[in-house]
């Protein structure tokens, strides 16, 4: 063991514990001013490092048990990478600090698990996606340091505007430890992955942690289209190859589904956010439905299901079969006489797939013509026949697919800021009850923009803000749409006025006025993390002020 022997500035002194022994105690966070003076002092990063030394040991020494074996884990690969590759380091190039691996573990773990048991192998599979991903790293924590105080704020936001990878030491905001080269890092992390201590028995791969390279509420608002860009759209050759399968499914479906039998497919529509190109990278969900011939009615459709569902499944380990596809194509093992499930997985790139839910329907809308409004009749047999919200509103998934689809592509950029924090809301520990939906949420972003910019260009922070503020005005939230059903039709304008007069929040579905996607929710608990959010830099200017959202009602 090495043993460095450093003079050093007792920055921290002031602050120790009137109980220990000359040693800063855990939890003390430093004054501001210490910080204040570090910036002001400091020509180069890290150069007062040794400084808080105390606040570094501490920032490890409070972790589990397990977690530390996982650091030792990591900290062994580096020195193994090191040793390897001693004579064929070019000029320059010089690695890392093993310290930069140890905050990114910290890091994997906090946002992957945070539990004190866990998979070590899904551990390491996850710092090493990370490594990989090293020109989108942007990692720092503000346990020691905020920006509460104007001098750090500052100091943080210039930090945060230099090149990637940004791994900032948590005792001190000068240091960004992530400098140096990682290629050769990242091309050892990938032949790693191959190998056998990261495969499960049956020769799959471990799956990692679900962990971004870089956090929304960590990002600057200037930034939030690079983030939106870099680390949530999908990747183009996955989305190519998976529209590509599913395009052969459904004609596989259409050609052969109840051949030799009085059912007929109508028509296959694609639906969920892969139609409607709101898609997340990693894993997103689409709909298959299928129109059949043997439901005349909205009612007719629970009978049958489970022989309808049997066939379709035939048809699909058939196609399965039959058909060559670029991507991985699996059928639920698990068999629901009510829906069918499958999924589409990337031969070649971790993590990314696409989960699809088949769903036989009756074709209540018939041929669309684009532009114009379902016949009026549609909607009177709907409210006659339904019991619960939102019912029967796969029958209308061309409608909700349209709604969406024929949106500005920064709208649809919006969409996906949005569901990423819905998504990292629902990791959020929480009371009894379940978040709004996400499509509720898609609904709020589309009418905050049009009631506040209707621009194909607009500040992405304004708009995420926007979509924020409305969040905490659950209370009166009241919107809708009359574009697909109006109020022309009596039946229709009695129903409307009644789900209107409902409590709040409301958020009906343009394609299905049953549907209130505000209903029976936990909307006080996601009220609380858009304040959270509003106060983090993706929602706060360059001068540190708070970016105005557009003016928009929280009610039509």
């Amino acid at each position: 063991m090495d043993v460095s022997l450093v003079p050093a500035f007792d920055a921290m002194g002031s602050q120790m514990s009137q109980t220990s022994t000359g040693q800063l105690g855990a939890g003390v966070q430093p004054k501001p001013q210490v910080y204040s003076s570090l910036i002001r002092s400091s020509s180069r990063g890290g150069e007062h490092a040794a400084c808080f030394t105390e606040l570094r040991r501490n920032f490890v020494n409070s972790r589990p048990a397990k977690l530390k074996n996982l650091i030792l884990l990591v900290k062994h690969w580096y020195r193994h990478v090191v040793a390897q590759n001693k004579e064929e380091e070019p000029a320059g190039a010089s690695l890392p600090p093993a310290y930069a691996l140890e905050l990114l573990t910290i890091f994997a773990w906090e946002q992957g698990c945070g539990k004190d048991r866990f998979n070590m192998a899904q551990g390491l599979r996850t710092v090493l996606g990370l490594v990989q991903k090293h020109q989108q790293l942007c990692v720092y924590w503000t346990v020691n340091y905020g920006i509460e105080d104007h001098d750090m704020k500052t100091h943080l936001l210039g930090q945060l505007r230099k090149p990637r990878p940004l791994v900032l030491d948590p005792a001190d905001p000068t240091w960004n430890v992530g400098q140096g080269s990682w290629e050769l890092l990242a091309q050892e992390a990938a032949a790693l992955e191959s190998q056998a201590c990261l495969m499960n028995a049956d020769g799959t791969p471990v799956q990692p942690w679900d962990v971004m390279p870089a956090l929304l509420h960590q990002t600057p608002a200037g930034d939030l289209d690079k983030f939106i860009a870099e680390l949530l759209q999908p990747n183009r050759q996955f989305l190519a190859q998976v529209n590509k399968a599913v395009n052969t499914i459904c004609s596989f479906l259409r050609e052969n589904c109840f051949r030799g039998s009085p059912i007929k497919v109508l028509k296959v529509v694609k639906g969920g956010s892969l139609a409607k190109g709101t898609a997340l990278r990693g894993c997103s969900d689409a709909d298959i439905v299928v129109f059949l011939s043997c439901f005349s009615h909205f009612s007719d459709q629970g009978s049958r299901r489970a022989e309808i569902i049997s066939e379709i499944r035939a048809q699909l380990e058939a196609c399965q079969q039959e058909q060559q596809f670029e991507v991985k194509f699996e059928l639920s093992k698990w068999e629901n006489p009510r829906v069918l499930h499958f999924s589409l997985t990337s031969q070649t790139m971790l993590g990314q797939s696409v989960d699809f839910d088949v769903l036989p329907a009756y074709d209540a809308l018939g041929q669309l013509v684009p532009g114009s409004r379902p016949n009026p009749q549609v909607y009177a047999d709907l409210i006659h026949s339904y019991s619960n919200t939102g019912e029967f509103s796969t029958c209308f998934t061309e409608l909700q697919r349209d709604f969406i689809a024929t949106r500005p592509t920064k709208l649809k950029s919006l969409i996906r800021l949005v569901k990423h924090w819905h998504r990292q809301c629902n990791k959020v520990p929480k009371g009894r009850g379940p978040l709004p939906p996400q499509h509720g949420l898609e609904l709020l972003t589309v009418y905050a923009w049009e009631q506040g910019s209707r621009d194909s260009q607009f500040s992405m922070a304004t708009g995420f803000r926007t979509v924020l503020e409305l969040v905490t005005q659950y209370r009166q939230l009241c919107v809708y749409w009359t574009v697909n059903y109006s109020t022309e039709d009596e039946t229709v304008r009695d129903f409307l006025k009644l789900q209107l007069q409902k409590p709040r929040p409301i958020i009906l579905d343009p394609a299905d006025p049953t549907g209130n996607l505000g209903h029976n929710a936990r909307w006080d608990l996601l009220a609380k993390e858009a304040v959270a959010c509003m106060a983090a830099l993706c929602c706060t200017g360059r001068d540190g002020a708070p970016i105005p959202p557009w003016p928009v009602k929280a009610a039509v």
